[in-house]
């Protein structure tokens, strides 16, 4: 059986941790070559080691996200080599936590240079490439970007960026067959939200108020980006996929399912 990105080549940033790295090893899973971006080069190495050691192919390109010039080397070096660019995912984020009355000029901005305006440079230069044969771009929002959160103004407010720019994008590459989809997690067990949740009992607090009463892992949004990546995606375009376990669908009226005993 043909694997789903059998010969496809993508570029993933933020690839040395969390989603981006299961994104990359669930890539590789399904034949695809993986380009490895990211701001450290260990992490990245690390995961390309994993990634070969399955019988995978992986590249490591070090890269500020945030840098324009160097984001569009990357990309044009990609098609340069393999000859081709077939799906781009804008994994990268910033995230400077303050509440709205706290955040200095410098903080409001510094939620944007990664998460919406890197994905903006991303989809800016990759577009025409992909455009050769057709492909997919995968924009990473978040839950932020949908709900109010305290302390996350920026990052939220950027982070409905990245979905409000992924509905134009697959508008203007429609007729080119580039697809454009956003993934929009909610809490997921990265690196960042460890450090956030650093303990089992905090992280069982959140879990609670979770439907599915659990959070999430890596590998279930990298799930769902390969499924938007892979061809069984093919008529799908402009949506953003939520993958929260049903936090943003509920509203929470404070009763019980007891209350609403239809015997």
């Amino acid at each position: 059986m043909a694997k789903r990105l059998e010969n496809k080549v993508a570029l993933i940033t933020g690839a040395g941790s969390g989603i981006g790295a299961a994104t990359a090893l669930r890539f590789a899973e399904e034949g695809a070559v993986v380009v490895l971006c990211g701001r450290r080069q260990e992490p990245l190495q690390s995961v390309a080691e994993a990634i070969r050691a399955a019988g995978g192919r992986a590249e490591v390109v070090p890269l500020d996200a945030a840098d324009e010039v160097a984001f569009a080397k990357a990309l044009n070096a990609a098609v340069e080599k393999h000859g081709r660019l077939d799906i781009l995912v804008n994994n990268a984020y910033s995230m400077v936590g303050a509440s709205i009355v706290d955040s200095s000029t410098a903080d409001w901005r510094a939620n944007f240079t990664v998460s919406l305006d890197a994905t903006f440079f991303g989809i800016r230069a990759a577009m025409p490439l992909i455009a050769r044969q057709g492909g997919v771009i995968v924009n990473i929002s978040s839950v932020c970007g949908q709900l109010g959160a305290p302390f996350t103004a920026g990052y939220g407010a950027a982070k409905a960026g990245v979905l409000s720019l992924t509905r134009t994008a697959a508008l203007e590459g429609a007729s080119d067959n580039v697809r454009v989809n956003a993934v929009v997690p909610g809490v997921v067990l990265t690196p960042g939200a460890e450090a956030a949740l650093p303990t089992e009992e905090a992280q069982r607090a959140t879990a609670a108020g979770v439907p599915l009463r659990r959070l999430g892992d890596p590998r279930d949004v990298a799930n769902t980006i390969l499924f938007l990546a892979s061809d069984e995606a093919s008529y799908i375009t402009g949506v953003a996929l939520n993958v929260d376990g049903g936090k943003t669908c509920e509203l929470s009226t404070g009763a019980s399912m007891d209350a609403f005993d239809a015997t």
